[in-house]
């Protein structure tokens, strides 16, 4: 049995968090050859947790791929993505990363004085012939009225960018949010818990 994990992400917030409960990990990162952009492309009409699911398992299959031809021992592999959620928004309810200033002061915008959700998936492939087992996290967010002085400051701070729903909540976003319900680590992009479930199934823990 394994005594780490893989980590298919280039996140380092994941990294950190996975350091904060004592997880072995060692990375598996996409080669330049691989397309992670058009994964994430949305789907039209497509809902938050099935775009999430989605995404996630596409990552978790390439992630699959790219250890078959690295001649690296089995460990399991560990993915996630995070999107945030505006229900009913007339834009479509997926607010994905901004593409430059414009667009990040567009969701910045569409975010001010309402409440969103962050969904975070995380999948754990155990063993290279099954499936990834893939739970999901949804949590609640209030976000401040932000004025248009507050967006464009954010905005010149450059930690919208990179980041689903244009702003990070262990950064400057943090002081934007009166409020959540749910996860903290997985609005950061790693629900502690439920990656804890995972690291159990797959026989191993951060104890």
């Amino acid at each position: 049995m394994s005594s780490f994990i893989y980590l298919a992400s280039q996140s380092p917030r994941r990294q950190e968090l996975l350091k904060q409960i004592g997880v072995r990990f060692e990375m598996l990162l996409p080669t330049s050859d691989e397309d992670s952009e058009s994964i994430e492309t949305p789907l039209p009409q497509e809902k938050a947790r099935v775009y999430v699911e989605r995404v996630t398992l596409a990552k978790s299959a390439a992630a699959l791929t790219r250890w078959q031809s690295s001649g690296l021992p089995w460990a399991p592999i560990l993915c996630a993505d995070t999107t945030v959620s505006l229900p009913n928004s007339p834009d479509g309810e997926i607010l994905g990363k901004p593409s430059d200033a414009t667009d990040a002061a567009r969701i910045l915008n569409m975010l001010s004085g309402k409440e969103h959700e962050v969904l975070t998936a995380v999948a754990m492939t155990f063993t290279p012939i099954q499936k990834p087992t893939v739970l999901v996290q949804v949590s609640r967010v209030q976000f401040a009225n932000l004025s248009p002085e507050q967006v464009d400051a954010y905005i010149a701070s450059g930690e919208p960018f990179g980041k689903a729903g244009a702003y990070g909540i262990q950064g400057l976003g943090g002081t934007f949010i009166p409020s959540i319900q749910g996860s903290y680590s997985g609005i950061m992009g790693l629900p502690l818990y439920e990656t804890q479930q995972l690291l159990e199934i797959a026989g191993l823990t951060s104890k």
